[in-house]
């Protein structure tokens, strides 16, 4: 089974795996918050594993188990206070286990640069676990649990996602960001765009927990901020020479590949349902 799935061209295998994690990630977050909580707290703890994993592979060590543990924490804790479940005071309690980190660094005799690897330490929690715990500040924004805000989001970035490779593959010519990304086009970039809005469109006639310009909003913030994602991603693996962060989802890569978009726009959408 697995054999002849590898034997799969990798838009076949690319299609298969989407139609296997839409599946997954739409029931989770339909289903209950509960269930939307335990997937994005896997894919929050895998996606932070594979970052430290890759920082392992520069020559850096990271406090990986403990980095991870931490923001295992910090997801937990903003469902559970988004939720009101626990008072934002509960928030101080993120503070000793970041602070932890300098305590065990101080034990560990053989690490030549330990500044460098905390400050590692800290950048996986920062950069993948900090923008999933502000998808549950998303999630609750009305004063409520909404699957739809999460999935209406996740559904115009995989169009914009979508709509970049096949415009890339079939019409990409103009180099986008060529010294960080030389496979990357203007023209796939703006296939993405238009992708992304017709989805926003589309998710804003359905979906009724925000206003339209909200979802249209949202629309130009993943545009933007996921196309910067997947720059910022791309010239980290090109720091240390990899073409995929991982093998986790075949013909996709691994969870950062798929999640790079994520992790810049969920700060300016958390961002933007605060403050409008």
């Amino acid at each position: 089974m697995i054999s002849s799935f590898s034997n799969l061209s990798n838009l076949k295998q690319r299609l298969l795996s989407a139609i296997v994690g839409v599946i997954i990630v739409v029931v989770s977050l339909i289903t209950s918050e509960w269930t939307y909580f335990v997937t994005l707290l896997a894919l929050c703890t895998l996606t932070q594993l594979e970052f430290y994993k890759l920082v392992g592979i520069d020559g850096m060590i990271p406090l990986k188990t403990w980095g991870t543990f931490t923001g295992m924490c910090l997801f937990s804790l903003s469902f559970l206070v988004e939720r009101e479940t626990l008072p934002a005071s509960y928030y101080f309690l993120i503070f000793p286990p970041l602070s932890l980190v300098y305590f065990i660094k101080l034990y560990r005799k053989a690490d030549k640069k330990p500044f460098t690897n905390i400050a590692f330490t800290f950048l996986g929690i920062i950069y993948v676990a900090l923008p999933f715990s502000l998808l549950n500040v998303c999630a609750y924004s009305q004063g409520y649990y909404s699957h739809e805000i999460i999935l209406g989001c996740l559904l115009i970035l995989w169009a914009s996602d979508t709509g970049a490779y096949f415009a890339g593959v079939n019409f990409g010519r103009t180099k986008l960001f060529e010294r960080v990304s030389p496979k990357k086009s203007w023209e796939g970039s703006i296939g993405g765009a238009i992708t992304a809005m017709g989805m926003a469109f589309a998710v804003a006639y359905f979906y009724l927990d925000l206003f339209d310009w909200q979802w249209l909003c949202i629309g130009g913030i993943i545009v933007v901020a996921g196309t910067y994602g997947d720059l910022v991603e791309s010239l980290f693996k090109r720091s240390i020479m990899i073409k995929d962060s991982g093998r986790g989802i075949p013909g996709h890569g691994g969870f950062l590949d798929r999640f790079d978009g994520l992790l810049l726009a969920a700060p300016f959408i958390a961002t933007f349902l605060k403050l409008f």
